[in-house]
């Protein structure tokens, strides 16, 4: 269930929501509504977000279909780039003066979370080029914010994870205001990237922790969560 919920953007910012985190303004654009009549769907979202936002498809990931729109027209072309994605759109208030962190959060019942780190994009925001094209983006470990902010960080990384019941493995992203008034929980990732240079097993390492003990216990967790899943009954005998 959890990465169900982690794969549908409109869903896991209901759940967000429900759980008291912080989030972004978001609307949601359904594709038939979007093709009947484009403009007022655009409109709708522009009085509602304002510019400048964010359009994305609810159920795809890697950044794909994503893009930043600072007027009505560019808010239209996304719209339609992400239509061709998904049924389901995602216009979101742009996070300005912000800076993008993550957060890698390990464990099952008792998660634990990681120091945070940062990315700075070389593109203007994080897209699909930028994680898988270009190696001109800046990584920071640990993040460049205040230690109350990495306090909550963390902490809010919990939250996340334990609002979609998660196990095992996530990454949580924040959006974090450049002065540290704010701080937003963007998505959960329940299988983020996992080679030697990936973003999870990086933070885990610079908390103290090497990628083979990190495999190590994920493994545990696995087997932990097995157990834990076995002791369910799958069959009724009645009364």
């Amino acid at each position: 269930a959890a990465s169900a919920v982690g794969m549908d953007k409109v869903l896991m910012k209901a759940v967000f929501r429900a759980a008291g985190l912080p989030i972004l303004r978001y609307r949601v654009v359904k594709r038939r509504d979007f093709k009947e009549d484009p403009e007022r769907a655009a409109a709708e979202a522009a009085n509602e977000i304002g510019f400048p936002c964010f359009v994305k498809p609810a159920c795809l990931g890697s950044s794909v279909g994503i893009s930043k729109a600072k007027n009505i027209q560019e808010l239209l072309e996304g719209l339609q780039t992400a239509a061709r994605y998904d049924r389901k759109l995602l216009v979101e208030e742009a996070a300005v003066d912000c800076r993008e962190v993550e957060v890698s959060v390990l464990g099952n019942d008792e998660p634990v979370p990681s120091i945070p780190g940062e990315i700075v994009p070389s593109n203007e925001f994080y897209d699909y080029k930028a994680k898988y094209l270009d190696d001109r983006s800046e990584l920071h470990i640990p993040a460049r914010i205040a230690a109350p902010t990495t306090v909550k960080v963390m902490e809010l990384a919990v939250r996340a994870f334990k609002a979609i019941d998660a196990a095992g493995l996530a990454r949580v992203d924040f959006f974090v205001k450049k002065d540290g008034s704010a701080v937003f929980v963007n998505e959960v990732n329940t299988m983020p990237g996992f080679t030697h240079i990936s973003m999870y097993p990086k933070l885990w390492e610079a908390s103290g922790l090497p990628f083979s003990q990190l495999v190590d216990r994920l493994i545990e967790l696995a087997f932990e969560r097995y157990a834990d899943e076995a002791e369910s009954q799958r069959t009724y005998e009645g009364e």
